[in-house]
Formats: C-alpha cells, sequence, structure tokens
C-alpha cells in the first residue's frame, strides 16, 4: 500500500535516451537502486529505502518539452480524474492500468503535464 497522502507528490518519472546507460549514471551518481519492469522502464529507490522514489523512462525522442514527469497519489483514481476536469484541467491520457496501479495524465490550464496514479 502506497504510504503518501491523498493528492500528494509521490514519484517522479525521468525520460531518458539509453536506460542502461542511465541506470549506471544514477546507481554511480547517487547510489540509486533500481527495480526492471522490462525494456523500457525501470523504478527507482534511494539507498537503504524500500519505497520507490521514481522511474526511468525510455525514450528515443528524448526528455519531454517540461522536463520530468510528476506524479500525484490518488485513493480516488476516477474522482480525482473528474476534479482535474471539473476545475479546468484537462485528462490527456487515460486511465490505464500499469504495473502495481492505474494512472492518467492531466494538463492543468498553464499547460503543465502532470500524471495521478493509484494502486490497483
Amino acid at each position: 500500500m502506497a504510504d503518501s497522502p491523498h493528492h500528494s507528490i509521490d514519484y517522479v518519472e525521468l525520460t531518458v535516451l539509453d536506460l542502461q546507460q542511465a541506470q549506471r549514471f544514477y546507481a554511480d551518481a547517487f547510489g540509486w537502486v533500481f527495480t526492471a519492469y522490462g525494456p523500457e522502464y525501470a523504478g527507482f529507490r534511494a539507498p537503504g529505502s524500500e519505497r520507490e522514489a521514481g522511474g526511468l523512462r525510455l525514450d528515443p525522442a528524448g526528455p519531454r518539452a517540461g522536463g520530468p514527469l510528476v506524479l500525484l497519489f490518488s485513493t480516488d483514481l476516477d474522482a480525482t480524474a473528474a476534479a482535474v476536469e471539473a476545475a479546468g484541467g484537462s485528462v490527456v491520457e487515460g486511465p490505464y492500468p500499469f504495473p502495481g496501479g492505474r494512472r492518467f495524465h492531466f494538463r492543468d490550464p498553464s499547460g503543465n503535464e502532470l500524471g495521478v496514479w493509484a494502486e490497483a
């Protein structure tokens, strides 16, 4: 079970050009420990932590505009998606399943893209 409060920043996703190279870099520079979720994704934890803090996502096109993807946690993903739209944001992807739960991406009125996830 996630230990983050509802609607808190919970996870940061970095887009990388070479997943193996990025894992070596972050392991060497910061001691991050990785969990592979297939050939295009690896989650990371800080040394000594059991909690995943973020992930590296392979994308040959490179990092997306706006930088890393910040993910919020929700205890009710569908209600959060409805609240985003009611507040003037727009859901741009999902909700969709992923290992560990479901998530969606949205844009705020300024165009910032964030994600929200919930456990399965």
